[in-house]
C-alpha cells in the first residue's frame, strides 16, 4: 500500500500528514506506528489525517500518536496542518480546523516560502488540582489540568536527572486512566518558564504546543508568571498570551518534505 505524506514540524515537534481521502479505512493505528518509526518508517512524533474544508464546512484533523494511540489535540501539529492547507491553496489568512478538542482558529502572521508562523486559540485551561504528587519514593509538586488534552505540570528548581523516566512513570500512573502528558516546569522570571516535555504516546519531544499551554497555564494559576508568557523549549521559544480565560499560542510550522510511504501490513 502506498501512503502519500507531507512531513512538517512545529518547533521540532514533527508530524506526518496525509489527506484523509488518501488513507486506508482500516488499520490506522498499525500504519501510524509503521510510518512514524524513526528507523524503518519516515519518522515522526505523530501521524495526522487532514480533511480540507468543503464549501460549507471547516477543515478537520485526526491525530494518531507514534505508538498508535489517539490524541485529542496537538498545538504544534495543528499549526502543521494549517501550513499544509495553505500550501494546498487555502487563500484566507484565517484557517479554521476542527480537532478532537473542538474548533481551533489559526491566524497566519507570517510566511516565508515553506515556513509559516501562526497564532492559535488554545481554549481555556481547566485546573483540577495543585499540590504533592507521589510517584515511587518521590514526592513532586504538581498541577493537574486539561487544555483539550490531559496535562500534569511538575514544578522543579532544576530538571531532575532521569526526568524522562519520571515522565514515563507519571504518564501511566493510575491517577490518569487515559494517560497524561507531562511537563517539567522551571521558573525563570515573571514572564518566562523553561520546560521539558514527555508526551503521551510519543515520549520525550523537543517542544509541545499543548504542553507549553498547560505549563504556562499552571504557572499563571499558581501566580508565578503573568501574561504574556515565553516558554523556553529545547527547540526554541513559544509564546502565549491570554484574552480573558482563553490562551493564544504563537509559534512556527515548517513543511520539510513530501513523499510516499510503502506500507506492508502484516498478515
Amino acid at each position: 500500500m502506498i501512503v502519500p505524506f507531507i512531513k512538517a514540524h512545529g518547533a521540532k515537534n514533527d508530524f506526518l500528514l496525509t489527506w484523509a481521502s488518501q488513507a486506508p479505512l482500516n488499520g490506522l493505528p498499525e500504519l501510524a506506528i509503521a510510518i512514524c518509526d524513526r528507523h524503518t518508517g519516515i519518522g515522526a512524533d505523530g501521524w495526522m489525517l487532514v480533511e480540507p474544508a468543503g464549501s460549507e464546512s471547516y477543515a478537520s484533523i485526526r491525530l494518531i500518536n507514534s505508538d498508535g494511540s489517539p490524541s485529542e489535540l496537538s498545538g504544534n501539529g495543528t499549526r502543521c496542518a494549517a501550513a499544509m492547507l495553505i500550501d494546498a491553496g487555502h487563500k484566507d489568512e484565517i484557517v479554521n480546523i476542527v480537532t478532537g478538542a473542538g474548533l481551533k482558529r489559526l491566524k497566519l502572521l507570517n510566511r516565508e516560502n515553506n515556513k509559516y508562523f501562526f497564532e492559535m486559540n488554545m481554549g481555556s485551561a481547566v485546573i483540577e488540582s495543585h499540590g504533592p504528587f507521589n510517584i515511587g519514593d518521590r514526592t513532586l509538586d504538581a498541577t493537574i489540568l486539561n487544555v483539550g488534552n490531559p496535562q500534569c505540570a511538575i514544578f522543579v528548581d532544576e530538571f531532575p536527572s532521569g526526568w524522562q523516566e519520571i515522565g514515563a512513570a507519571i504518564e501511566r500512573h493510575p491517577r490518569f486512566p487515559n494517560r497524561t502528558n507531562v511537563s517539567f516546569v522551571k521558573y525563570v522570571d515573571p514572564n518566562t518558564i523553561d520546560v521539558r516535555f514527555f508526551e503521551r504516546g510519543a515520549g520525550e519531544t523537543m517542544s509541545s504546543g499543548t504542553g507549553s499551554t498547560g505549563a504556562a497555564a499552571a504557572a499563571v494559576a499558581r501566580g508565578l508568571v503573568k501574561s504574556p508568557v515565553t516558554v523556553r523549549t529545547v527547540a526554541g521559544d513559544l509564546r502565549l498570551h491570554w484574552d480573558g480565560d482563553e490562551a493564544h499560542l504563537a509559534g512556527p510550522a515548517e513543511i520539510i518534505a513530501k513523499g510516499e510511504f510503502y506500507f506492508r501490513q502484516e498478515a
